[in-house]
């Protein structure tokens, strides 16, 4: 019988007790201790999947910040919608766009207001998602929306535009 039948693995480890059949002890020890093949693999499928993470912690994100803004007793934020928030794939910063009835006369009275609150939503935010962070959030006026409601006034106030309505 050779060594290798006999289960030992050359190394004086005391590993031949004829027990172990040669292949075995050899697959054991090319994988370090407490890993598994599949944990590199996971790695590579976060990056491949990290847009749809980000959108998903992005939503869940959106969802606390219009929840804590009801709860919030400032005359500043009624009427304040939150209409999306963008979170980097790290959880550094989360910008948070919102559009209010107020327009841009009260941008800057909501701005005081979110930055006042500014911890009291962070907080929220960890409470709710459990993660290793939270972003720090900061706030814009969402500039799609204003441009989209002037255009929309624009067509509506434009006798060309409403000329061809009229003919269909």
């Amino acid at each position: 019988m050779t060594r290798r039948e006999r289960g030992s693995s050359g190394r004086g480890d005391g590993g031949g007790d004829g027990r172990s059949g040669g292949k075995s002890g050899g697959q054991s020890r090319s994988k370090p201790a407490g890993k598994s093949a599949g944990k590199s693999g996971g790695r590579a499928n976060s990056r491949k999947h990290s847009y749809p993470r980000a959108a998903r912690i992005s939503e869940t994100v959106r969802e606390v910040v219009a929840e804590e803004l009801v709860r919030i007793d400032d005359d500043r934020l009624a009427f304040v919608t939150v209409t999306s928030i963008d979170v980097d794939s790290e959880m550094n910063r989360g910008i948070v766009y919102y559009d209010s009835l107020q327009g841009e006369e009260g941008d800057k009275r909501i701005l005081e207001a979110l930055n006042e609150n500014r911890k009291r939503l962070q907080s929220a935010i960890a409470k709710q998602i459990h993660a290793r962070r939270t972003p720090i959030l900061e706030f814009r006026p969402d500039d799609g929306i204003r441009a989209a409601a002037r255009i929309d006034e624009v067509l509506r106030n434009d006798p060309m535009h409403t000329r061809n309505l009229d003919s269909e």
